[in-house]
Protein backbone atom coordinates (compact mmCIF):
# COMPACT_ATOMS: atom_id res chain seq x y z
CA UNK A 1 0.00 0.00 0.00
CA UNK A 2 1.41 3.45 -0.90
CA UNK A 3 1.00 6.07 1.80
CA UNK A 4 0.74 10.01 1.53
CA UNK A 5 4.16 11.29 -0.02
CA UNK A 6 5.96 14.44 0.88
CA UNK A 7 8.04 15.95 -1.17
CA UNK A 8 11.54 16.81 1.71
CA UNK A 9 13.76 18.81 -0.81
CA UNK A 10 16.47 18.11 -3.77
CA UNK A 11 14.37 15.42 -5.22
CA UNK A 12 13.43 13.35 -2.02
CA UNK A 13 10.19 11.65 -1.15
CA UNK A 14 9.12 10.36 2.39
CA UNK A 15 6.15 8.35 2.93
CA UNK A 16 4.51 10.24 5.33
CA UNK A 17 2.45 6.94 7.21
CA UNK A 18 5.75 5.61 8.59
CA UNK A 19 6.71 8.56 10.00
CA UNK A 20 6.71 8.55 14.11
CA UNK A 21 8.40 12.11 14.70
CA UNK A 22 9.92 15.08 13.11
CA UNK A 23 12.43 16.71 15.38
CA UNK A 24 15.55 19.74 15.38
CA UNK A 25 18.67 18.62 14.96
CA UNK A 26 20.38 21.12 17.99
CA UNK A 27 20.09 18.95 20.91
CA UNK A 28 22.40 17.07 22.24
CA UNK A 29 20.38 13.71 22.43
CA UNK A 30 19.40 13.75 18.82
CA UNK A 31 22.66 14.29 17.89
CA UNK A 32 23.71 11.10 19.72
CA UNK A 33 20.50 8.78 17.89
CA UNK A 34 21.96 10.04 14.43
CA UNK A 35 25.52 9.17 15.28
CA UNK A 36 23.75 5.87 16.36
CA UNK A 37 21.65 5.60 13.76
CA UNK A 38 25.25 5.86 11.41
CA UNK A 39 26.76 3.20 13.16
CA UNK A 40 23.82 0.63 12.95
CA UNK A 41 23.23 1.59 9.19
CA UNK A 42 19.87 3.23 9.67
CA UNK A 43 20.75 6.07 9.01
CA UNK A 44 19.25 7.69 5.87
CA UNK A 45 20.54 11.12 4.76
CA UNK A 46 18.66 13.24 1.91
CA UNK A 47 20.22 16.30 2.67
CA UNK A 48 21.85 16.27 -0.81
CA UNK A 49 25.18 18.00 1.23
CA UNK A 50 23.23 20.55 2.67
CA UNK A 51 22.77 21.67 6.50
CA UNK A 52 20.26 18.76 8.62
CA UNK A 53 17.38 20.72 9.60
CA UNK A 54 14.74 17.66 10.25
CA UNK A 55 15.06 14.48 11.95
CA UNK A 56 12.52 12.03 11.16
CA UNK A 57 12.23 9.28 12.95
CA UNK A 58 10.49 6.29 11.45
CA UNK A 59 8.16 3.11 12.50
CA UNK A 60 11.15 1.21 10.62
CA UNK A 61 13.53 3.15 13.27
CA UNK A 62 15.68 4.15 10.16
CA UNK A 63 16.18 8.01 10.89
CA UNK A 64 15.98 10.22 7.85
CA UNK A 65 18.09 13.88 7.61
CA UNK A 66 16.81 16.41 5.85
CA UNK A 67 17.33 20.01 4.23
CA UNK A 68 13.68 21.51 5.22
CA UNK A 69 13.07 22.52 8.45
CA UNK A 70 10.74 20.35 10.28
CA UNK A 71 7.68 23.05 9.81
CA UNK A 72 7.96 23.00 6.11
CA UNK A 73 7.64 19.01 6.18
CA UNK A 74 4.28 18.96 8.32
CA UNK A 75 3.12 22.03 6.67
CA UNK A 76 3.92 20.31 3.17
CA UNK A 77 2.36 17.45 4.81
CA UNK A 78 -1.21 19.18 6.41
CA UNK A 79 -1.45 20.89 2.63
CA UNK A 80 -1.71 17.64 1.11
CA UNK A 81 -4.52 16.38 3.44
CA UNK A 82 -6.53 19.49 2.55
CA UNK A 83 -5.93 21.22 5.61
CA UNK A 84 -4.78 24.65 6.45
CA UNK A 85 -1.62 25.93 7.83
CA UNK A 86 -1.14 28.05 10.54
CA UNK A 87 2.67 29.72 10.66
CA UNK A 88 4.31 30.28 14.10
CA UNK A 89 4.27 33.73 15.35
CA UNK A 90 7.70 35.35 16.45
CA UNK A 91 8.92 34.03 19.34
CA UNK A 92 6.75 30.86 18.88
CA UNK A 93 9.10 27.89 18.84
CA UNK A 94 5.80 25.57 18.43
CA UNK A 95 3.87 25.02 15.17
CA UNK A 96 -0.16 25.13 15.54
CA UNK A 97 -1.75 22.18 13.55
Amino acid sequence: MLGELVHIGFGNILAMNRVIAIASPNSAPTKRIIQEARNKGQLIDMTSGRRTKAVIFTDSGHIVLAALAPETITGRFQILRGGTVIKPELGDDKIKL
